[in-house]
């Protein structure tokens, strides 16, 4: 039989594997940074609890149980104002398709001079990104504050705050596509001696033309949601049914557009989905 003999690690062996491969056994400095870390976010985290009094959640008063419970018991459904509730769903979808679809249009001239590969001059192609940024970074729900006080209560309002803040996102999101395209095709076009239009039409539309309705359809989905939200400050829409509701009391009619509104943007998706698989190519789910 075979003995083994045993090996024995010193001290010394330790310190200088530790020497050699300080990672291998911990770091003492890094697990102190990682547990101040942890112990700064919970300590903040506890902080906002306290700050934001969430302790109110779970102290319902008798107003609030009975708003909820009007959420679900619907009376005097056959007096209800269901024209001006699908009137106003329909401007909301009316806005979001008019303001996404002008929003789509000029963000795509746009993100030509926003590309490194077709704006080669870096001032104008700098200007343009910054004033992108004004317009991706100011709410919608301000730029309809805006529009009310340039244009009045209404529906246009909505439409232009739609328009500037989905033209803000959509142009940044186009320009990043337009400098991921193949060069190949482009300069295969170019060779041909074609105008720069030219070039844009079929070297660079082909190629982004699946981002552009994927992108667009997403906008528009998300708009919808948002046009809910403009009619709060008057911008028309089924918002400003919301808040006639809520102010009157009246919260079974409130859930009842609140459900009409989710249903709204259910269907919007489903349809987004077909036109997608049509146009892009993508297989149903």
């Amino acid at each position: 039989m075979s003995t083994v003999k045993a090996m024995t690690v010193s001290a010394a062996d330790i310190a200088a594997a530790r020497a050699q491969f300080p990672d291998a056994f911990g770091n003492p400095r890094a697990r102190l940074f990682t547990a101040a870390c942890w112990a700064l976010a919970l300590g903040y985290f506890g902080w906002s609890l306290w700050y934001f009094e969430f302790w109110k959640l779970f102290a319902f008063n008798e107003r609030a149980i009975r708003m909820f419970q009007h959420f679900f018991v619907w009376e005097n459904m056959g007096e209800w104002d269901y024209f001006g509730i699908y009137q106003g769903l329909a401007e909301t979808i009316a806005m979001a398709f008019l303001g996404t679809l002008l929003g789509s249009v000029v963000a795509l001239l746009i993100a030509f001079a926003a590309a490194r590969n077709t704006m080669p001059r870096n001032i104008v192609r700098h200007v343009v990104r910054r004033f992108l940024d004004l317009l991706r970074g100011i709410d919608s729900l301000i730029w309809a504050l805006v529009f009310v006080r340039a244009v009045g209560l209404g529906p246009l309002a909505g439409v232009l705050s739609i328009f500037v803040s989905d033209t803000g996102t959509l142009s940044k999101l186009y320009s990043e596509a337009i400098e991921n395209v193949d060069r190949k095709q482009v300069e295969g076009i170019r060779s041909t001696g074609a105008s720069p239009i030219r070039i844009m039409r079929f070297g660079y539309l082909p190629q982004i033309s699946p981002v552009f309705i994927s992108l667009s359809l997403y906008s528009f989905e998300s708009s919808v949601r948002s046009a809910t939200i403009l009619g709060i400050v008057g911008a028309g829409g089924i918002g400003k049914v919301l808040v006639d509701r809520f102010r009157a009391g009246f919260f079974d009619q409130v859930a009842f557009v609140v459900l009409n509104i989710l249903i709204c943007v259910f269907v919007i998706d489903w349809l987004s989905g077909k036109v997608r698989a049509h146009y892009i190519g993508e297989k149903p789910h």
